[in-house]
């Protein structure tokens, strides 16, 4: 598949987030940061204002659960108009069983991991998953600096999709930049979150589109 950018919105200016949104027309999804205050130490947003900013933008969301009791609530952002909606494995009792609800209720199926949480005892979940997040940051608040580290679980989860034969997308979400996703691309990521380089930049969609050429000339 080719590279996608999905601008996290977690920057973005709360107030105005229809107008945010609008800001970065090129952009493949729109990344929804959901923080409950308990699994991270942040609060962002819910479900009705999820549902809201859905009707306000014909861009597909992303979901981000970053929440602790997923098993329960993820279904809420598939019916509050969530293409996609991702849930920590660290916060899921059932992984597959929730994977296969969001599935079943319209929506892709994506399990995110912290950066100390390896991937190797998760191989067999794979084919369950539409997206596999790798956070190269811990989970909570943007702006944060690329670790590094994380790069080889990336590479270790692109050769497991790839030894499946599976089209499960590679996501990373963390410090990605300019000059961080060439990295990430290389390891072989091929869909990236994006906060503080997007909302930053004075044009935040030509800055989607120069992530998008750094990446796919690392890709190529």
């Amino acid at each position: 598949m080719g590279i996608q950018i999905t601008p996290s919105i977690l920057n973005a200016d709360f107030a105005r987030l229809g107008e945010e949104v609008a800001r970065i027309g090129s952009a493949d999804w729109v990344h929804v940061d959901v923080m409950d205050n308990h699994f991270v130490p942040n609060l962002t947003f819910g479900p009705t204002m999820v549902e809201a900013l859905a009707r306000s933008t014909d861009i597909p969301l992303d979901a981000h659960l970053m929440i602790e009791d997923a098993d329960r609530n993820a279904l809420e952002y598939v019916d509050a108009g969530c293409g996609s909606v991702t849930f920590h494995v660290e916060a899921a009792k059932a992984p597959v069983r929730l994977a296969r609800e969001i599935r079943a209720a319209g929506a892709r199926a994506s399990m995110a991991l912290r950066p100390a949480t390896p991937i190797e005892p998760y191989e067999d979940l794979l084919p369950e998953l539409d997206m596999l997040l790798i956070m190269t940051v811990e989970p909570g608040f943007g702006g944060q600096k690329f670790l590094d580290l994380c790069l080889p679980k990336i590479r270790a989860a692109r050769a497991m999709l790839d030894k499946h034969g599976i089209e499960t997308w590679l996501q990373v979400d963390g410090g990605v930049s300019l000059e961080t996703i060439e990295r990430c691309a290389e390891a072989g990521a091929d869909t990236f979150v994006a906060g503080s380089a997007v909302y930053s930049a004075d044009d935040p969609d030509r800055m989607v589109a120069e992530l998008r050429a750094a990446a796919e000339a690392a890709r190529s």
